[in-house]
């Protein structure tokens, strides 16, 4: 059909073909030049970037900072409900709106998963279940009998992770005397004995020290129902398990562990009264100036519970602050759900975000990117804090991940904000550089010894305390990582530190860190797309040039897992099972970004690859600017917590479109 010359429409008669109508359709049917392919490209990528980058400027907070939801599973919102619960804080209100957003999770099996796509998980599962009875939900309800029934399936509440199992213990569905013994005395080894708190990851620290509290007290408040339903049998909710080989370290923590049972029938109780009390000074310690503990749920939650199992009252201003800061940490969505995030991301998101719209173009000396400056200028932190224990003479200068975490400044955070800083024109330049020179003597300080750098703290890899039964929630220890290490590479770069021998032993952990495939591994980025998105920009700012062939590998490797659509995508399952699911996945647009990122770093802008990614990021961009992102790309743990940060989606398509549009620092020089 065709519009006649009244604007309606209707056929138009045949007409008899002519010599020049076969000239047309030759023509019509003749494939795009090379050249023209280049062009329309690029033509989409310089549309798309336009219209991110004002995206991207409506959704700064007026004080000058970004940050997205920051999405993991429900096991947040349970606990949640199950803390109201044990201090007998319920509000309808909340545990209403709560439950709307766990059954809105759970899969059409009856299981919660962990990820989005992901297989249902049992202690997941678990939580949400007593979470949505203590809603209200009846056991017998489908949802609620489809979940308890994969439960059994599962092996019951006796197969879930300990944390899972404590939660159930403070309300006598599990024994104490069934769970590990964790007790407060801990505090007292020395730094340099095995196992002490500092040998610990900080977020691990933060949350064993107040559970020592609660594994001496062993609280156990009135359970509102049974939960007979999730065992195997209820008559044996805990079947013996056989100990491991005495001669192995499973066997021999196992043993260690069934001591420590012991020592908690006798322990003495003037010794033990005090560690509690030198742990609640501890936590009192380490609390932030808006009531969080590190700013992340968990070390919140049961510092909470400790405190107040030793008689801190509700309405005692720590306790008081720390509840208000669990709640700034809800996120109300649309159709009335409440979602808790386990952490927030304002100085993570607010330097990528400055990022990706100054390698996108913006004037480095936009009103809107200088007001991002002195937001992360005023966040630096000036004091000592947990890392002091191992670099004790190293003055401060990092910053944070949170709005408020001035105890635990972390590496990767100080590195990109040092990237971002040196992007702006600021009006106040001493003040910038002044900020920067703290932040890189702190990173350097940070280094640890085989070359690396981690994510907190220095030289942070015992191998002891993965080994404890407590300890199956995740990784509890932090050593060098090659994301964190190519981040801190490419910043020593920027600023001019490249032949600096410390920069080097960087690189050279780096290059000696690539996987068989040619891919780095993603410690803090899912999975081995991020670690490669991360370290060949920093290669490449780090003058190893192009034809490196640890960059052809690595080149090599994203060409070939790049998906069919031209996008790139990785599961969470790449964790667990590297040779199915490497570089494996859905495409999204924060993995493809990535992956356009490390192609753009090793020269490869006019190739095949880097131009399909350009059009599948372009494609799947929305009218608004931004794009859609259900999939899980970041990490909190390997396998154990996935995060779904929604502002990834919007930051790294933009620089990388800005890159492949303007060249930049990793990429094809401005100007060429």
């Amino acid at each position: 059909m065709t519009a006649t010359t009244d604007g309606s429409t209707g056929a138009l008669p045949p007409r008899a073909p002519s010599a020049s109508d076969a000239t047309a359709e030759t023509t019509e049917k003749a494939p795009p030049t090379r050249t023209a392919v280049r062009h329309d490209t690029a033509e989409a990528a310089r549309r798309a970037t336009a219209r991110a980058t004002d995206y991207l400027l409506s959704v700064q907070d007026p004080a000058g900072w970004w940050k997205g939801d920051l999405e993991t599973n429900v096991t947040m919102d349970a606990e949640d409900l199950m803390l109201r619960q044990f201090l007998g804080i319920q509000d309808p209100k909340l545990t209403a709106a709560a439950a709307r957003y766990i059954r809105g999770k759970q899969g059409a099996d009856g299981t919660w998963p962990t990820f989005h796509g992901g297989p249902g998980e049992l202690s997941a599962t678990i939580e949400a279940y007593v979470a949505l009875r203590l809603a209200g939900d009846a056991p017998d309800a489908p949802h609620m009998a489809t979940a308890a029934a994969w439960v059994r399936e599962q092996g019951g509440v006796a197969a879930a992770r300990v944390f899972t199992r404590i939660w159930l213990a403070l309300f006598g569905w599990w024994k104490w005397d069934d769970l590990p013994e964790l007790p407060p005395e801990l505090l007292y080894f020395p730094k340099w004995f095995p196992l002490n708190i500092y040998d610990f990851g900080c977020w691990a620290r933060q949350t064993i020290v107040p559970l020592t509290i609660v594994s001496a007290k062993r609280p156990v408040r009135p359970a509102p129902f049974g939960l007979d339903e999730l065992h195997t049998d209820p008559r044996r909710p805990n079947p013996p398990r056989p100990l491991a080989p005495a001669t192995s370290w499973d066997g021999l923590f196992q043993r260690l562990d069934k001591a420590l049972h012991l020592y908690h029938k006798v322990a003495v109780r003037k010794l033990r009264g005090a560690a509690m009390r030198s742990a609640a000074r501890w936590i009192i310690e380490r609390q932030e100036n808006d009531g969080c503990w590190g700013g992340i749920q968990p070390p919140a939650v049961y510092s909470v519970i400790a405190l107040h199992l030793l008689g801190y009252d509700l309405d005692h201003p720590v306790l008081r602050t720390g509840l208000a800061s669990l709640d700034r940490f809800a996120v109300w969505r649309e159709d009335g759900a409440r979602m808790i995030e386990a952490c927030q991301s304002p100085v993570w998101d607010t330097c990528l975000a400055t990022i990706a719209l100054a390698d996108a173009g913006l004037p480095a000396d936009h009103p809107q990117l200088v007001k991002a400056v002195d937001w992360m200028l005023a966040e630096q932190i000036d004091r000592p804090g947990d890392w002091s224990v191992k670099r004790p003479q190293l003055p401060s200068g990092g910053w944070g991940f949170e709005f408020e975490n001035d105890n635990y400044p972390d590496i990767d955070d100080t590195a990109e904000v040092v990237l971002a800083l040196r992007r702006v024109e600021h009006p106040d330049p001493q003040r910038v550089e002044a900020a920067v020179r703290r932040a890189v003597r702190w990173n350097f300080g940070m280094q640890s010894k085989d070359g690396g750098w981690g994510a907190f703290d220095v030289d942070n890899t015992s191998p002891f305390p993965n080994r404890l039964p407590f300890c199956d929630f995740g990784e509890v220890i932090d050593p060098p990582s090659a994301d964190v290490t190519a981040h801190v590479v490419e910043m020593l770069a920027d600023v001019g530190r490249t032949h600096d021998p410390r920069t080097r032993r960087g690189i050279a952990w780096l290059l000696a860190e690539q996987e068989p495939s040619g891919a780095w591994f993603g410690r803090w980025g899912t999975n081995y797309i991020y670690g490669t998105g991360s370290v060949l920009p920093a290669l490449a700012a780090a003058g190893i040039p192009a034809s490196h062939p640890a960059v052809r590998r690595a080149v090599l490797w994203l060409e070939r897992v790049q998906n069919d659509d031209g996008g790139w995508g990785e599961d969470q399952r790449s964790y667990q099972d590297k040779e199915r699911w490497a570089g494996r996945g859905a495409s999204t647009a924060s993995q493809t970004a990535w992956a356009l990122m490390a192609l753009l770093a090793a020269g490869e802008r006019d190739s095949e690859a880097v131009r399909r990614g350009v059009r599948w990021l372009t494609g799947a961009q929305r009218e608004d600017g931004s794009w859609d992102e259900p999939y899980f790309t970041g990490t909190g743990f390997p396998w154990d917590f996935s995060i779904n940060y929604h502002l990834y989606r919007q930051v790294f398509p933009l620089t990388a479109l800005g890159r492949y549009v303007n060249g930049g620092p990793t990429g094809v020089p401005v100007g060429s």
